[in-house]
């Protein structure tokens, strides 16, 4: 159900459980972020090793995700015709068969960089049909008390794939090559695959008398009518842009100037995933209701000074704790962020509405990973000081933009 009735006890993580076929849902997410924290990481260093050009490494990453931010709309409009449950399932088992190739073509030095790209972008489409499915599988499943305690567990749940799996990432490339890492990755997928099968979808599926193209079309505009989820969508994109130097900005940092290894990169990504872990744990138990704009920008202010300290960390003790203070705010702002999305979101639009406004808030990582990769060839403190000044505007965005308190929205 999910109208508005109130819970008459405390609610519990252990509530989440007893909705039937969530555990399973669960799982299967667990187990798809685990091996798409491997996967990102990999990728990285992959085209490190092998090209060795941090140009092609943010292009790379460009490619993996900003085709599926273009099919975004249609992905959603998909999600609400077809059922999530299906498509979770076909993504999954579509990023084990890709990243099987990569490993073998790679073996059989037949992977020029416009394959790599073509291969990378396929899976960027297929991928976005697992992220937003999962997301608005979530509210689905539960009564509406629990979206907070589901939000803290979600937020958590990412942040404990992002502290396993780029350290697994780390230690498989410096063990066995970034293709010993690839190869545990597909398996990783192949698992979360089969974890979903008999998984009952908990709505039944919208009808729609018209086209595909109409209702993905109908999930644009929903989104860019609705002051909330519009202005979600500005300060996110700002945001991620600035932060997107990390991605190849963090691995150069370690690798180049600190002198590290690739276990040493996976160790930096897994503090920030493990601040945030326990953060998104404590959260989720606060009713973040009325309070959802303040914390993204709060978060994100905190977020921009960790991004401008570290153009001149000098030691890996200091890249560990400003990951730790970054990983940390960034939980609260997905927190808030799911909350706000959720509550100020039409029920029958959910898989439209979250796959274009995800698409929109995510958008900033790959742009600001290519434009940052050039610069990262001639220095790394001015593209870090650039992404910092970047993520101010969007603190600024988040308490002008997004309305504080819901209105008749996306009508």
């Amino acid at each position: 159900m999910l109208g508005p009735t109130p819970a008459p006890i405390e609610p519990s993580y252990r509530d989440l459980l007893g909705v039937r076929g969530f555990g399973r849902v669960v799982l299967g997410t667990l187990l798809a972020r685990f091996g798409g924290q491997m996967w990102g990481i990999i990728l990285v260093l992959f085209v490190l090793a092998r090209y060795r050009s941090p140009s092609l490494a943010g292009l790379t990453l460009l490619f993996s995700i900003l085709p599926g931010l273009v099919f975004s709309p249609i992905a959603g409009a998909l999600l609400d015709r077809q059922g999530r449950v299906r498509l979770m399932i076909l993504d999954y088992a579509v990023t084990a068969a890709l990243t099987a190739a990569i490993l073998t073509l790679s073996f059989a030095n037949r992977l020029p960089p416009p394959l790599l790209l073509l291969i990378v972008s396929i899976l960027g489409v297929s991928n976005i049909l697992s992220i937003t499915g999962a997301r608005s599988l979530f509210p689905l499943m539960l009564p509406r008390h629990l979206w907070d305690r589901a939000n803290g567990l979600d937020s958590s749940l990412y942040s404990l794939t992002t502290v396993v799996g780029p350290a697994i990432a780390g230690v498989s490339v410096a063990r066995f090559g970034p293709e010993g890492g690839f190869f545990v990755a597909a398996g990783v997928f192949a698992i979360a695959a089969v974890s979903l099968l008999g998984v009952h979808e908990p709505v039944a599926r919208a009808a729609s008398a018209g086209s595909l193209l109409g209702d993905a079309w109908g999930g644009l505009m929903y989104v860019l009518r609705h002051p909330s989820l519009r202005g979600l969508a500005i300060t996110l994109f700002i945001c991620n842009l600035g932060f997107g130097v990390l991605p190849v900005g963090i691995p150069l940092l370690v690798l180049r100037h600190l002198h590290g290894s690739a276990t040493t990169v996976g160790q930096v990504f897994a503090i920030f995933g493990l601040a945030g872990l326990v953060t998104g744990l404590l959260i989720g138990r606060v009713n973040t209701e009325g309070r959802e704009r303040l914390l993204i920008a709060g978060c994100i202010a905190i977020q921009t000074v960790t991004l401008a300290l570290l153009a001149f960390a000098n030691s890996l003790p200091m890249v560990f704790v400003l990951g730790a203070i970054a990983g940390g705010a960034e939980s609260v702002v997905n927190v808030g962020l799911f909350a706000l999305r959720q509550r100020r979101t039409d029920p029958a639009w959910f898989g439209r509405a979250f796959a274009v406004s995800m698409s929109f808030n995510f958008a900033g990582v790959p742009i600001g990973s290519a434009l940052s990769g050039p610069l990262l060839e001639h220095s790394l403190v001015l593209p870090l000081l650039l992404g910092a000044a970047i993520s101010v505007v969007s603190v600024v965005a988040a308490l002008l933009l997004i309305p504080a308190r819901a209105q008749a929205e996306g009508l």
